[in-house]
């Protein structure tokens, strides 16, 4: 009997078929991310980037007019009386850059708001002094924690408990599926703690990214973790297997894009700066600037907007579970149905065999693979009643495998 590829061409073929359907997911996901990323990250520019001039007279209203006008849009620039009053504005986050003109020009920055923005105006009024034939002094008024010199260290730790969340849910959603709702819901709870305390391990011992504040870090990384898994457990209900496409659009391609970690929507495209009012990375980014290096200011907002997150992910678990008891109910009475079935064809088999026992007896006698067809037949039901579980625990396989593509 041949053995080996050409025994078995139709099985091949289903194979084949197996994977490529598969694939699609991986390349969902190149197209996915290439637009999310390039989208927002490619060619960032300014737009309506807010800055203070410091002064009230004639020469302050002219320069911040002339800026205004050759930046096109680009900056929004306006006057204020004096420092300490631009220095509130960047202390609140309402201006990324304010320039005290004079004989010695100074620029005032808040790289802990954004070290891109930052940046962007420093290179803008070194240009201004330049012109006036001065060097410019910058004074960072809020710097970032000696451990996150480049500013950006908040984002990575966003990016990190993201990853663990999202995961997460693929292996509870796959390998979790025959346990009841309300298991799989608190083994998201107890995943989104063990992965907040994962990001306060790194925040703060290993790499120093605050250095202080971390109660309040780990309380923000909770909330934020436990959307995610809420939203996701609750979301495998119905798409399945493809959970982690939906999740992975929804907390990587569109969350790490708009969460103002890399780039603030001042110097991205509309559509990333109109995400990050409400989507739940900018709410735990800035959440995380505003508890670390502004004093809480604005922190309620972005709680608020974690906080919605939270919720929507229990709406979701509940609308899970509604659907799931829908399928149960639907399931058993297939179940009574096949039952009743059976039940009435053993009593034609039953009022058959009284009515003719001796032919059935002497037939059984003189056909003895009878038996063995009856006895084949019982042991292909009882191998059936394993197949659905040997699928489940495939599909599990494959849902986390598919994961791993972060």
């Amino acid at each position: 009997m041949p053995t080996g590829p050409s025994a078995a061409p139709g099985a091949n073929a289903g194979a084949l078929r197996h994977v490529l359907s598969h694939l699609v997911t991986p390349l969902l996901m190149c197209i996915g991310m290439g637009l999310a990323y390039l989208g927002a990250f490619h060619a960032p520019e300014p737009h309506d980037l807010r800055v203070d001039v410091v002064g009230s007279g004639a020469s302050a209203q002219v320069l911040a007019q002339t800026l205004q006008d050759k930046g096109d849009g680009a900056l929004s620039v306006r006057t204020v009386a004096d420092r300490d009053t631009a220095v509130n504005h960047l202390m609140t986050q309402r201006s990324y850059g304010a320039y005290l003109p004079g004989a010695s020009p100074e620029l005032l920055v808040a790289t802990a708001s954004s070290e891109t923005s930052a940046t962007v105006v420093q290179k803008v009024f070194t240009e201004v002094a330049s012109g006036q034939g001065a060097p410019l002094d910058v004074t960072d008024v809020a710097p970032t924690a000696d451990g996150d010199p480049t500013g950006q260290g908040l984002f990575f730790l966003m990016v990190a408990v993201s990853i663990g969340s999202y995961a997460s849910v693929a292996v509870i959603g796959g390998a979790g599926a025959v346990l009841a709702l309300r298991v799989r819901a608190a083994l998201a709870l107890g995943a989104s703690l063990v992965v907040s305390l994962i990001g306060v391990v790194f925040a703060g011992p290993l790499f120093g990214l605050v250095d202080h504040g971390l109660a309040g870090l780990w309380a923000l990384a909770w909330l934020y973790s436990a959307g995610i898994l809420l939203v996701g457990v609750g979301l495998h209900t119905f798409l399945k297997r493809w959970t982690t496409l939906g999740v992975m659009a929804l907390f990587v391609m569109l969350n790490f894009t708009s969460s103002g970690g890399i780039f603030r929507p001042e110097l991205q495209p509309g559509f990333f700066g109109a995400l990050h009012a409400f989507w739940n990375g900018a709410g735990f980014v800035e959440g995380l600037r505003s508890h670390v290096y502004f004093d809480g200011y604005g922190l309620g907002g972005h709680v608020l907007v974690l906080a919605l997150w939270f919720v929507a992910g229990l709406a979701l678990v509940g609308g899970a579970g509604v659907a799931e008891a829908g399928r149960r109910r639907v399931a058993d009475r297939g179940v009574g149905d096949r039952r009743d079935a059976d039940r009435g064809g053993a009593d034609l088999r039953a009022q058959a065999g009284t009515d003719g026992g001796s032919f059935a007896t002497s037939a059984a006698f003189a056909s003895p693979a009878a038996s063995a067809t009856s006895a084949t037949s019982a042991t292909s039901v009882l191998s059936a009643g394993a197949v659905p579980e040997a699928s489940a625990e495939a599909s599990a396989e494959e849902e986390m495998e598919e994961a791993v593509g972060v």
